[in-house]
């Protein structure tokens, strides 16, 4: 294993940090470890977060916690059919005395944004925040404004309800740096949480993160080692989701199942998750099981699956299971 380009002081500091914002996070958030590790993970790489789940799994709950242990910037958009666009990114707003135009920003102009239930939205409204999540700034009338810096987009949607909503196309689900399935609460977990809900006000969680602290994150982030034998195995991870002639040949062939495999910027987004995993675990450097525990997250929103897919039952997560499975690890 190659020598780590990280100085031992600023990567225990980094690892400090990581821990105090998991201690105050389970201060309010039971039993939801993952989901909370699943968002530290995006916002260190620097990506957008798609949370999906049914109501009352504290996605909403782990959203404001993150915002506010981070101290940063937070608004909430709760998404209609009816939203425009400008309800996002703002307008511009005709000042008769002056005789001319000023902009009044939408919601969109903060570090934190929580699109609630995002696939309600309309495909204008899927647009405006393409370009926001993608190019970090939105066009009011003929001018661009950058967005603020860090920006993170954390979108919440149901899956369980279909009428009133609009899939969201795959260029906009690409953008996304993770998926997070938030599943239902273990017994032991519920227990907790049904004792404790309103027998007392929301439990206070203490400031973390600072502008200079997140910067510290990304340096250290940007230092941690991948060997070339790491990187080629997640190509090849990449590389059997895409149907052709070989991988039709295979003996382990799941590309009946795939109708378009994950894009390049699916193996950057596993790269960099895969360095953050190993920076949680207390490491300098990037094993295989960085790769494999943070690949249903980067790729089960990158594939689109088959109508031979649907008929098997076939689900993302049991195709990226199979491939974890059989393709050779380093």
């Amino acid at each position: 294993m190659g020598k780590s380009a990280v100085g031992h002081e600023e990567f225990e500091e980094c690892r400090n940090i990581i821990e105090q914002c998991r201690t105050e996070a389970h201060k309010r958030i039971v039993g939801q470890d993952e989901l909370f590790d699943g968002i530290m993970t995006a916002f260190i790489a620097g990506g957008h977060v798609l949370l999906e789940g049914v109501p009352g799994l504290a996605k909403t709950l782990a959203v404001k916690t993150f915002a506010e242990i981070s101290g940063l910037d937070f608004k909430r958009i709760q998404f209609t059919p009816d939203l425009l666009p400008a309800d996002v990114s703002g307008t511009l707003i005709y000042e008769q005395g002056r005789g001319t135009f000023s902009v009044r920003k939408g919601p969109i102009f903060a570090h934190v944004v929580l699109a609630d239930e995002i696939n309600r939205a309309s495909a204008k409204v899927q647009s405006a925040m393409l370009e926001a999540m993608e190019e970090r700034q939105v066009t009011i009338g003929e001018q661009s404004y950058k967005l603020p810096e860090p920006f993170f987009v954390l979108a919440t949607q149901n899956p369980i309800e279909q009428e009133g909503t609009y899939n969201l196309p795959e260029a906009e689900l690409d953008r996304f740096l993770l998926k997070l399935v938030v599943p239902y609460p273990q017994p032991e977990d519920e227990l907790k949480i049904v004792k404790t809900a309103g027998n007392a006000p929301a439990v206070p969680v203490s400031k973390i993160l600072g502008v200079l602290d997140i910067a510290r994150l990304r340096r250290v982030l940007a230092r941690i080692v991948c060997e070339d034998a790491i990187i080629a195995y997640i190509v090849s991870l990449i590389s059997v989701t895409r149907p052709s002639a070989e991988n039709k040949q295979s003996e382990h062939d799941i590309t009946r199942y795939i109708t378009f495999g994950a894009s390049p910027r699916a193996g950057i987004a596993l790269l960099q998750c895969a360095k953050v995993a190993s920076l949680f675990a207390g490491r300098s450097f990037v094993l295989p099981e960085d790769v494999q525990t943070v690949a249903p997250s980067v790729l089960r929103h990158r594939l689109v699956l088959s109508y031979e897919a649907a008929a098997d039952s076939i689900t993302a997560d049991e195709i990226i299971s199979r491939m974890l499975d059989f393709v050779p690890v380093p």
